[in-house]
């Protein structure tokens, strides 16, 4: 006579047949994706594309505002706190920005932001996005800029 199999047994066959029918890699990316979320993790996912809402929430709790644009466009108008470093320059300027905070990434209309941000996430900052319709989304949200030096 067969005996019954244990919960335990028949939910570890049950999750061998979906990883063998799926060859694992769903289920490794599913489990790989839940603990990359978990806080604390090293390995967090940060989104590459926020709001101008979005990066205002992150201003007021510490990111780092980080502007891409020219010299000139910075100072015609820009996010109170942001620190300038062109585009062109970014590669050559990584040391001076913070290892251990968020860094949002900002410019005119979102064409040069993208760009920095994966500048950044290859040179490992990882806690990085960049903020979709730059300064121009930001001020259509009413959020405030400063002018001038």
């Amino acid at each position: 006579m067969l005996q019954p199999l244990s919960k335990r047994y028949v939910a570890a066959f049950l999750l061998l047949g979906i990883a063998l029918v799926c060859k694992g890699s769903p289920v490794v990316r599913a489990e790989s994706a839940f603990a990359a979320m978990q806080p604390g993790n090293p390995t967090e996912v940060y989104p590459k594309k926020i709001s101008a809402r979005q990066a205002a929430s992150k201003k007021m709790n510490g990111a780092f505002i980080l502007d891409v644009r020219e010299l000139n466009e910075f100072l015609q108008e820009r996010i109170q706190g942001a620190v300038l470093i062109p585009l062109g320059q970014l590669r050559y300027r990584l040391n001076e920005l913070p290892k251990d905070k968020e860094i949002v990434v900002v410019c005119r209309s979102s064409d040069r932001s993208p760009v920095g941000l994966d500048i950044l996430r290859k040179a490992g900052y990882k806690k990085s996005s960049c903020m979709t319709g730059g300064i121009n989304a930001w001020k259509a949200a009413g959020f405030p800029t400063v002018t001038g030096h």
